[in-house]
């Protein structure tokens, strides 16, 4: 699932193949830019704004992706087999002399003025892993809806950027209250701490192949994907059930022992949301 860390991933693998390079195939596949020709001008650079993708393109372009649930971008060397979906699923390829980037069931995908980029990422808080982190001003952003609950703040691109469904899950367990408490009623020496231990996650999985935050082998997360398993701190099963709006609900996972503050029930009892 893409968060904030394998977002950057992506950046970076754009960047190593496509900066300082001439474009020599561009094909967007989607109505709205089905036209745009981008051969022959460089790229410049490609860089992660939270969960966005910017790659900037000489003539003052900008080409703007997102990869949501499940969209990717891959790298292929010339002459190499593309793997990483059906041809269909393609939405967007951008190709040098020996390198090409493929985009794969890409759900946001837009041609863009770089002097235009604060349209599509204006509205995101302090990015995690970028130049503009402010914990003060993160922290602030999370305590302004005292009522909300805490799973859905953190959520909230607008507050700080990043985190996904996965850290959300991970980070109520290490602080130790459930995704559903209201912001308003986490403690303040948890509160205080919770920007440094978001970035931290973040940080410690930016480089990584596969996302830990548990530092125990063979155990990679606390509670993600782990329902009906012992809890790794005091062997309670870990719990699922559904967080969100009703229009977007996400599979969340706690411990009802590790965990205190509200929950819902698990998910296939009577009252499960």
């Amino acid at each position: 699932m893409p968060e904030g860390d394998t977002v950057r991933q992506a950046a970076k693998r754009l960047h190593d193949a496509l900066a300082g390079h001439v474009l020599t195939r561009s094909d967007l596949r989607v109505p709205r830019f089905a036209t745009a020709d981008l051969t022959g001008r460089a790229v410049l650079d490609v860089t992660a704004r939270g969960k966005h993708l910017l790659t900037r393109i000489e003539g003052g372009l900008t080409l703007h992706s997102h990869l949501r649930m499940d969209g990717s971008w891959k790298v292929f060397a010339a002459g190499q087999r593309w793997s990483g979906g059906a041809g269909h699923q393609i939405r967007a390829i951008l190709g040098t002399s020996d390198k090409t980037a493929v985009g794969y069931r890409l759900p946001v995908l837009e041609l863009l003025r770089t002097t235009d980029e604060e349209r599509v990422v204006g509205h995101l808080g302090p990015d995690l892993l970028g130049p503009d982190w402010d914990p003060g001003r993160a922290l602030a952003n999370l305590l302004r809806d005292p009522a909300r609950q805490l799973g859905e703040a953190l959520l909230d691109q607008r507050n700080l950027a990043g985190i996904g469904n996965v850290y959300k899950c991970e980070l109520c367990f290490l602080l130790g209250v459930t995704p559903w408490l209201p912001v308003g009623e986490l403690p303040p020496e948890r509160a205080e701490v919770l920007p440094a231990l978001a970035k931290k996650l973040l940080e410690a999985n930016r480089d990584r192949p596969v996302r830990r935050t548990t530092g125990r082998p063979g155990h990679d997360l606390y509670v993600y994907s782990r329902a009906q398993r012992p809890c790794l701190r005091c062997g309670t099963s870990v719990r699922l059930a559904d967080q969100g709006d009703g229009s977007r609900e996400r599979p969340t996972y706690w411990c009802p022992v590790c965990q205190r503050g509200p929950a819902p029930a698990p998910r296939g009892r009577a009252g499960a949301r």
